[in-house]
Order: structure tokens, then C-alpha cells, then sequence
């Protein structure tokens, strides 16, 4: 059952746009402090502190830097995504498609229940732009959020070391239909296989149409794609037909977000292990867990919040319908949320 809405403290209608608002650097640790509206965000050498105001007082919470930054820098390049980036059981987001919540304690049941929850809404791409700022600051020379611990190390710690700016401007591969068309995204050929895929095959199909129909036909090596992903938990857009999108991904160690599904998405393992721990979206109680092997099929409902464990670099196939209207079909009850009924 849906804990009720008005248990949370929400904050002010914020105009469309305004500056964002950050401290002088720290003399200290170097980093600089930031709001989004009645959120406070500090980070010292190991940890993200973030606050927010409750009816018996303002009200903080803690992070390990490198967990927030991993899942901010998700929240950023997926912008805002589908539905719920829960950045751990306290905080997240939730995409509004051209407004954006940020919550803390709203679907964690003892603090909403309690009243110690806080939601406020923004203008998407003003929260967009604080976010991206704190990533700025936040991530010193060679710490990448994308990356694997084993690639990127422990550069996260300390005071502030640098910037890392090309990791952090990476964005959601947007393919129109596929990779490599024309016009299109590319293939990524110059890019490195990643170290825990140098066995995969790197063939390139061979095309062989009726003549007239050249250029009409385009294929590519999914496998190869993927073998050069220098990301972890980023889904791209791989293939496009009409509102059906396939966005693989390659999963090592933990998908830093808990995502609350706000439509149906399909999971197809294709190579190595994920294990799955699926929560209720609202409350957070335990549903279910699963272990993906290559070939095995999944549907995550559109009540649920998930997150994946990876003890090796996978890959996942993530099937999703991109239809704007679905929210509100399984909001209203007008769509199951779960796909097939046994």
C-alpha cells in the first residue's frame, strides 16, 4: 500500500530558472558547498553530507562520496531517467519529464510515517545544472563515476585533487536507429576492449543484400560494441523502432542507484552473472532476488525499485518502451504494473 503523500514536507514552487548557488571552496578540504533549494550538499574528504528541513528542525543525512557521486553521476547522464534514481534508501530523484523531484525520506517508510520526509520540485534544467556543477567540483583528477573500482582506484578520497571533466561530460548514447547507419552514432571501433572481455570475438557480420537494395541493410557485432564500453550501468541506445528501444549496458561491482521503475522493463542477460535485490518502490521492503546466468529473462515491474551486484563485467540487454503516456497508465491503475499474469 502507498504511504499517503501529505506525510512529506514539501518545499516552495520554485521559479523556472535561477542561479546556481555554491560556497567558496573550502580552505580546508577544497570542495565547494552547494544548495538546491532547502537541500544543503558538503563533502569532506570521505563523505557527502546533505540536509534538509523537517518540522523539528533541519534534518542530515551521510554518503560515502564515491556511492554519491557514482549514482549523481547516473542521475545527470541519464537525465533525471525513468521514474525513480534512488541514490541510496534516504535520497534520490524523480523525473517529472521537464520537472524533476529531489526527496529525502519520502519512500523510506519509518522517516516518512514519522514526518521527517521533504520533497521539492525544480525546473529540470536548473536542477540539471547544480548537479552537473557538483560533479564538477566534487570529482578530483582520476576518480571516474562511470568506471569500475578496479579502473578508477580510491582518487575519490581526500581533499580536492584536480578535476576529472572529460569523464563527467559523457552522456546517454542516443542512437537514432543503430549504431554505425549513417548520420547516426558510432561504433566506437577506436576505443579499447575493456580487460574483462578480451575473449569476445571481434567479427564484423557480413551484409549480402539484393542488388537495388544497398545501404538498406545494416548490421553490427553487439558483442564487439559492448567489449569496448569504457562505462559501467549506462545504458545506450543501441537499436531504435519506433517507441521500442534496446539499451545493453556492461555491469562490474554495483549499480549505484536503486531504480524506481515507473514503467515495465525487461532484462536479458548475455553474458556472466547479475545478481538482482528488487524492493517495494514506496516502502523499500524486500521483494524478491534474483541471479541472472547468459540467456536468462526478466521483467522488472513497474512497482519495484532494483539493483544489481556484478562480481564480474557482464553485459545486460535492457528492453524499454520510451511511450511518454505509460506513468500515468499504471499511476491510474490503468495498466498492471507487472506484464504477464501466470
Amino acid at each position: 500500500m502507498a504511504m499517503p503523500e501529505s506525510a512529506a514536507v514539501r518545499g516552495p514552487a520554485r521559479p523556472p530558472q535561477f542561479n546556481v548557488v555554491m560556497s567558496e571552496p573550502d580552505p580546508k578540504t577544497g570542495f565547494r558547498a552547494f544548495e538546491l533549494g532547502q537541500f544543503h550538499f558538503l563533502r569532506d574528504d570521505y563523505f557527502v553530507h546533505l540536509s534538509w528541513p523537517t518540522p523539528q528542525g533541519r534534518l542530515e543525512h551521510r554518503m560515502s562520496a564515491d556511492a554519491f557521486l557514482r549514482s549523481l553521476m547516473r542521475d545527470v547522464a541519464w537525465g533525471f531517467f525513468y521514474g525513480w534514481v534512488n541514490f541510496d534508501p534516504m535520497f534520490g530523484s524523480r523525473n517529472l519529464y521537464g520537472r524533476v523531484q529531489f526527496f529525502a525520506g519520502r519512500y523510506h517508510e519509518a522517516y516518512h510515517k514519522a514526518g521527517l520526509s521533504y520533497v521539492e520540485e525544480f525546473d529540470s534544467p536548473f536542477a540539471m545544472a547544480t548537479c552537473k556543477a557538483i560533479l564538477r567540483d566534487w570529482c578530483s583528477a582520476g576518480f571516474d563515476p562511470f568506471a569500475a573500482p578496479e579502473e578508477t582506484g580510491s582518487t575519490w578520497a581526500g581533499p580536492k585533487n584536480g578535476d576529472n571533466i572529460e569523464a563527467i561530460e559523457r552522456t546517454r548514447v542516443a542512437t537514432k536507429r543503430m549504431p554505425g547507419m549513417s548520420g547516426d552514432s558510432p561504433l566506437r571501433d577506436d576505443l579499447p576492449v575493456n580487460r574483462a572481455f578480451a575473449d569476445v570475438p571481434q567479427d564484423d557480420p557480413v551484409i549480402e543484400v539484393e542488388p537495388g537494395f544497398e545501404g538498406k541493410l545494416h548490421a553490427i557485432n553487439l558483442f564487439k560494441y559492448l567489449s569496448r564500453s569504457d562505462v559501467t550501468w549506462n545504458p545506450s541506445v543501441t537499436s531504435v523502432c519506433r517507441e521500442s528501444l534496446f539499451c545493453p549496458t556492461t555491469e562490474e561491482y554495483i549499480l549505484p542507484i536503486k531504480h524506481g521503475n515507473d514503467r515495465v522493463e525487461w532484462f536479458v542477460q548475455l553474458t556472466d552473472e547479475i545478481e538482482w535485490e528488487v524492493e517495494d518502490k514506496e516502502t523499500g521492503k524486500p521483494r524478491a532476488r534474483l541471479l541472472m546466468r547468459p540467456g536468462d529473462v526478466a521483467s522488472m515491474p513497474a512497482d519495484i525499485r532494483h539493483q544489481g551486484f556484478a562480481t564480474k563485467r557482464s553485459m545486460l540487454l535492457v528492453w524499454e518502451n520510451a511511450r511518454m503516456d505509460l506513468p500515468k497508465l499504471y499511476e491510474t491503475g490503468q495498466l498492471k504494473p507487472y506484464p504477464v499474469e501466470f
